[in-house]
């Protein structure tokens, strides 16, 4: 009997040997794929997100190339990213797509390679960003040809694209320029569903709008309308975006509040802080959750957009708020990421690079400096431990090793942290 049993297991053994070097010898596209669904990886900590922008020049006319966007894949990889986020798809802008194809690329040339992608459609009113009176009542003629494109590239990259989301900050007030009704943002989520049950769409495919927190109920009366209601009822999960750092200028109640700060040291003031920032943070995604609820829906709710910018000359810098530096924005990192990791949320963080195009022609514009990295690959404080581990190595940006700013003194770094004001300090102003 025991001889018996000894021969199965030898025949079992060889049996699997083989089947493993013929594992070995067939290409990687013969192998078999691991599938993953937006529900896998949306609040996976295995999966972490971020908001990308590959653009290194003053001008989006200027775009990455695919071997440029496959460098930023690879250190955003090396991070533990495995989900970014995308904003359109616009015809004269080919960022996204050029991004699924370098991710194709560094697919078939490492069949462990794993990234997926949140891809962006933009959404506009009638006359956005023109000297025309604009309509928020009534869409851009262009929103149409924007959701094709996102569709025709969900199909053509299925393995890839696990989320598609209508429009980015489409829906709140604030944005002048642009923005539209929720039964824009309803229309098109419809639309896009549709699509899902008719087989012209993968069904495991997620359709969001990523918004700001406001626009989902977390803010005032004026977006409690029964359009919004519907979308919420309608998309697979909310995409909310908040950011403390903005409302240090705009809303700046918790920042400015001196309670509990007497007889602190410099730092611990800076700490508590960002720490009363991160709670903020929560509360505004409270806020959209209570409301959620409110109307009977229970959905998932992840960040769509959250960040803090390491150098500002506006609102947020020596003359505003003294919230941007690269000391703020480590521990703003550091602590939405726990935060998020812990309870199971995604967090697309904005963002991976800065980005020179955004804000204007003002070099000191908080706009341009939300990135962890500087655009020619200098790893910000909040990713200074990483570089001492070795995660970069061998990793490159515009042809730079990633190297710490700062030269790597924390020393220098903190001489232009400042302290943030108190509200008898910012009057005095």
């Amino acid at each position: 009997m025991k001889k018996r049993t000894l021969i199965l297991l030898s025949i079992v053994l060889v049996f699997m040997m083989s089947c493993n070097e013929n594992m070995k010898d067939k290409k990687p596209s013969e192998q078999k794929i691991k599938k993953v669904t937006a529900k896998d990886i949306l609040g996976n900590s295995d999966y972490l997100a971020i908001s990308y922008g590959g653009y290194r020049e003053k001008t989006r006319n200027v775009q990455p190339t695919i071997v440029e966007l496959k460098d930023d894949l690879k250190i955003l990889s090396a991070m533990g990213i495995k989900i970014i986020r995308t904003y359109n798809v616009q015809l004269s802008l080919p960022h996204a797509s050029n991004i699924l194809k370098a991710i194709t690329e560094l697919k078939s040339e490492d069949p462990n390679y794993e990234m997926y992608v949140m891809l962006g459609a933009w959404i506009d009113c009638l006359n956005a960003w023109t000297d025309q009176p604009m309509n928020h009542n009534i869409e851009s003629p262009n929103n149409a040809a924007e959701i094709d494109r996102a569709v025709a590239l969900a199909n053509q990259y299925p393995d890839i694209v696990k989320v598609l989301a209508v429009g980015n900050e489409a829906m709140v007030k604030w944005a002048t320029s642009y923005f539209v009704q929720p039964k824009v943002i309803l229309k098109w989520v419809k639309y896009l569903q549709n699509l899902k049950k008719e087989n012209k769409l993968p069904k495991d495919l997620w359709v969001t709008s990523s918004d700001n927190f406001a626009s989902w109920g977390g803010g005032g009366d004026e977006y409690h309308v029964e359009d919004l209601n519907k979308l919420i009822q309608a998309v697979d999960f909310l995409s909310v975006h908040t950011y403390p750092m903005h409302d240090t200028h705009y809303r700046p109640e918790f920042w400015l509040n001196t309670e509990g700060l007497e007889g602190k040291t410099d730092m611990e003031k800076i700490e508590i802080s960002m720490l009363r920032a991160k709670k903020y943070a929560m509360m505004q995604y409270e806020n959209v959750k209570k409301y959620m609820e409110s109307l009977g829906v229970n959905k998932p709710i992840h960040i769509g957009e959250t960040g803090w910018a390491s150098f500002s000359s506006d609102h947020f810098g020596t003359n505003g708020s003294k919230a941007s530096d690269e000391y703020k924005e480590a521990l703003y990192y550091k602590y939405m990421i726990d935060w998020t990791n812990e309870a199971g949320i995604s967090c697309f963080y904005f963002e991976g690079f800065d980005e020179p195009w955004k804000g204007g022609d003002n070099s000191g514009d908080s706009e341009k400096h939300f990135g962890l990295f500087t655009v020619d690959g200098k790893a910000k404080y909040a990713l200074w431990d990483m570089v001492d581990q070795g995660i970069f190595e061998g990793l490159t940006r515009n042809g730079n090793v990633i190297t710490k700013t700062y030269d790597g003194s924390k020393k220098t770094l903190m001489e232009s942290v400042l302290v943030p004001p108190s509200e008898y300090e910012t009057m005095a102003n």
